[in-house]
């Protein structure tokens, strides 16, 4: 299948998949999130692909969400009942990457924020460039982490690391992300792509049905309570964007000035 965000390039074992919106930084539009998803369903039944490469186009990994797509200022404005179906696009992508049966390993170059930090969040390894930024602006947009990825977060980084990064809404570089857990390798950047293929490469030389039962049950045991716990992270979302400080947050980003959040 041909994709208009995307490039998909196959090699023996080993698949690489390119976000390929660099002129927005690859930015997450509604349309790309739902060619993501299908991305990652369309590996299913695919046997000779043994490990997926996710990597970004340009100087970014991915900035985030596009809040200039107009299929999401739509969504803001949906009847409630829609918006809720709309917002589950996020939560599918990101289910359905981390659910893929092949090991999946994140290139991150540039930035990482938001949706491309949970996008990362979601495969099973993350290497990074010398002078990759991560971060998660949500709190700066007066609204909670969601799309499922806060346990991933947490279980990355910790506790006290995850709430501060969360509730402040930093940027933080590569040699920190490497410290706290959240990139497993920092290389530099000329090196990213080669390196990032070269771990696939030793994953793909491995015997798939037991790398792929690892794989699965490691992640059956670490994610055991996230149902339970993220039932209704979007509907969180939903009722904090229906505050003054969201219409303000949103504003203030247009406008590229500081929020002044009131708490109403």
């Amino acid at each position: 299948m041909k994709y208009r965000n995307l490039t998909v390039e196959r090699k023996g074992h080993v698949a690489l998949v390119t976000l390929n919106r660099p002129e927005r930084g690859n930015a997450l539009s509604v349309e790309m999130m739902r060619e993501l998803e299908d991305v990652a369903l369309s590996f299913r039944e695919d046997t000779e692909t043994r490990v997926v490469v996710f990597a970004g186009a340009g100087r970014h990994f991915c900035v985030g969400i596009d809040l200039r797509d107009p299929q999401h200022a739509e969504s803001l404005s949906a009847p409630l009942l829609l918006r809720q179906r709309l917002f589950q696009v996020g939560p599918r992508m990101i289910r359905a990457l981390r659910g893929m049966d092949q090991v999946t390993i994140a290139a991150v170059s540039g930035a990482a924020m938001g949706g491309g930090a949970c996008i990362a969040s979601a495969l099973d390894f993350r290497v990074g460039a010398a002078d990759c930024r991560v971060g998660y602006p949500e709190s700066s947009l007066a609204i909670p982490l969601s799309w499922v990825s806060l346990p991933l977060c947490v279980r990355l980084v910790g506790p006290a690391r995850a709430k501060r990064w969360l509730m402040l809404g930093e940027k933080l570089g590569a040699e920190v992300l490497l410290q706290w857990g959240f990139l497993d390798e920092v290389v530099p950047s000329s090196d990213l792509l080669e390196r990032a293929l070269d771990m696939a490469e030793s994953y793909a030389s491995r015997a798939p049905v037991a790398v792929q039962m690892i794989k699965r049950s490691v992640n059956a045991l670490a994610g055991a309570l996230d149902d339970s716990v993220m039932h209704m992270d979007s509907d969180q979302v939903l009722l904090a964007q229906t505050t003054r400080d969201f219409r303000e947050a949103v504003q203030a980003f247009l406008e590229k000035r500081r929020p002044e959040f009131t708490g109403e």
